[in-house]
């Protein structure tokens, strides 16, 4: 046989090339066989919704929040150009959503149903006085029906249903996210002006330095970058002060890491100078620089852990350097409850009692910006130990369960706790100890003393009952530890002798806290009352993480939205915080020559201020 000619050649391979071209199309197209033991995943639910302002005009980049059934964000997404919000691709459970949007007060959704192969959807309707999440039915002249019944029958038993993915060319499968080419967006702020006494936080001491401005902002819609200032004088001493605070972390991924620098600076009042530095007439400052790293990682379903770590440089005087970790372990047992193990050290964490429900979060007038303008004021807990600067630390252990039933929340909790440098909250006469071992208050007109070191354990119980979506009332109580004075004179003029009367015992108390919004005005009000058997030096549970914790004597908060022009690209709001007004946990002393001290749990404290948020 001859071997074929050119032109029979070129004729074998076109038709060779046409069958593998052929061949290689039937497997691209051919559905591949299903893995042995393959099991179609159950059909999710939906949530989706459409945003609008009163007059019924779409809201484009609205920030919508998903909590899951313990209240803790789940995912977070953007309105687009026509307003409208979906998450997909949910197990059935309950969720609650949260919707922001600047000059807007923010409007919330609690224990929404997701079931198998259903679309929920929900009308936002956001104002500057008072927003509402409405669910509309299938059908509805506001939503047409999804689906009918027939064909969800269907799609809840084909077993063969499967979701597909199309990815085109050049493109990445971000779910749920849109692409966004500006630079900055996702833009707003806040502004604070405030006045007033400062108390001391637990574990930190807290300050209104005067105008404090917070903004952030999206950087090519992956990232959020956070900035804050608070600008101003000491409440008491007067000196100019400030403080600057940055954070940074990626926007579509709500459990990344998240870094933040804060810089604090703080003068002294020209008399404690003098007396601190011998005569030396330039004033010493309290500078601090805390450098913060915060992640959270989901370990499996059902556990998730959250940690991170503080490093913090306090010059007063001198220099002190330290290191401040802390982890959150959450087991989820889903209808059971939640169990949570917490290891917090060096400097008090209150951020971490900051809820993420979209309650507690509206309750603090609704945005991260507000915890970071409370961030800002937080100086260390500083006082002095035989002529030489000490900075209060501490060790806590602590673990919680709490389980929904119903409309109520119940918890049960335990600690140990132990505390090196005690800073004690002290009324005492000018020239008390010479000036070395009693600090006078930067950030009030009291005096810090040093109350050396202690060790104590407790427990507490509280149950939370929710009447509707407005009201809510706590029931707490605690055997817990508590600082007492061995008897009620000073038998000498050394620090030592005080140092000598503290002691760490126990103390029993009962909590009754009610929460309400008025839906009409918007007004928020928390109001709570602590009893105690026996009057008590330290605010209790100093380093606690918990959201609902003690809090000495009677306290009053409120915050009362504005009602603006719509002209105006902000939102007002006025606060005021009222904490314990009834002036209890105070321990008197007298000294050998009849002056008198008293020890204070928390200082009575009025604060007010007025908010522009854009």
């Amino acid at each position: 046989m001859r071997p074929p000619g050119d032109a029979s050649t070129r004729m074998w391979l076109k038709t060779h090339n046409s069958v593998a071209w052929l061949f290689a199309g039937l497997l691209w197209v051919a559905p591949a066989p299903p893995a042995r033991g393959a099991v179609a995943p159950p059909m999710a639910g939906v949530i989706a919704g459409l945003v609008t302002d009163t007059a019924g005009i779409p809201q484009m980049g609205a920030t919508v929040l998903l909590y899951n059934r313990q209240d803790r964000l789940y995912e977070k997404g953007l309105t687009n150009e026509r307003g409208e919000f979906t998450f997909a691709g949910l197990a059935p459970d309950l969720y609650s959503i949260r919707v922001t949007l600047a000059s807007f007060v923010p409007a919330v959704k609690s224990r929404i149903l997701v079931q198998p192969g259903i679309r929920s959807f929900f009308s936002v309707s956001l104002a500057t006085l008072f927003s509402s999440i409405q669910l509309v039915r299938p059908g509805s002249a506001e939503q047409p029906a999804v689906m009918t019944d027939e064909w969800k029958w269907v799609l809840r038993t084909a077993s063969s249903t499967r979701p597909v993915l199309r990815l085109l060319p050049g493109r990445r499968p971000d779910l749920g996210q849109e692409e966004h080419t500006a630079i900055f967006s996702d833009t707003r702020g806040v502004v604070n002006l405030a006045a007033g006494g400062s108390g001391p936080e637990p574990g930190m001491g807290s300050s209104d330095l005067g105008t404090a401005f917070a903004l952030a902002t999206s950087l090519f819609g992956k990232n959020a970058l956070q900035f804050s200032g608070n600008l101003g004088s000491g409440s008491q001493s007067g000196m100019p002060s400030a403080a600057f605070r940055t954070s940074f972390s990626r926007s579509n991924n709500p459990d990344g890491p998240q870094v933040a620098v804060t810089m604090r600076q703080l003068f002294l009042p020209g008399r404690l100078a003098e007396g601190l530095t011998a005569g030396n007439s330039s004033l010493p400052a309290m500078r601090s620089l805390s450098v913060s790293f915060d992640q959270h990682q989901r370990l499996t379903d059902n556990l998730s852990l959250q940690y991170g770590f503080a490093m913090d440089s306090v010059s007063f005087l001198e220099r002190l350097n330290y290191f401040s970790p802390y982890a959150r372990l959450t087991y989820d047992l889903g209808e059971n409850g939640t169990v949570e193990f917490v290891y917090t050290s060096g400097n008090a964490r209150p951020d971490l009692a900051v809820a993420n429900s979209p309650a507690e979060l509206d309750a603090q007038a609704g945005t991260e910006l507000q915890r970071d303008l409370g961030a800002l004021g937080m100086f260390p807990r500083v006082s002095m130990r035989d002529g030489r600067t000490q900075v209060q630390r501490g060790d806590d252990f602590e673990m919680t369960y709490s389980r929904k039933i119903g409309s109520r929340t119940y918890s049960l909790g335990a600690y140990h706790e132990s505390v090196t440098n005690a800073a004690l909250t002290v009324a005492a006469p000018q020239g008390l100890y010479g000036g070395t071992d009693l600090l006078p208050d930067l950030l009030s007109g009291y005096s810090v003393f040093n109350g050396g070191d202690y060790q104590t354990n407790g427990y507490t119980a509280a149950v939370t009952q929710f009447l509707g979506d407005h009201l809510s009332a706590t029931l707490m109580y605690g055997s817990i530890g508590a600082l007492t004075l061995s008897g009620q004179e000073l038998a000498s003029a050394s620090p030592d002798d005080l140092r000598s009367m503290i002691r760490a015992s126990r103390a029993n108390t009962a909590t009754a806290r009610v929460t309400a919004t008025s839906p009409w005005t918007g007004t928020h009000m928390i109001a709570s009352y602590q009893w105690t058997d026996r009057p008590m030096a330290s605010p209790g549970v100093l380093y606690s993480t918990q959201v609902m914790r003690p809090e000495p004597g009677l306290n009053l908060y409120f915050r009362q939205p504005i009602p603006g022009l719509s002209i105006l690209p902000w939102r007002m709001e006025v606060t005021a915080d009222l904490r314990n007004l009834l002036a209890q946990g105070y321990l008197p002393l007298s000294t050998a020559n009849g002056r008198r001290v008293l020890l204070m749990q928390t200082p009575r404290a009025f604060r007010g201020g007025l908010s522009f948020i854009f």
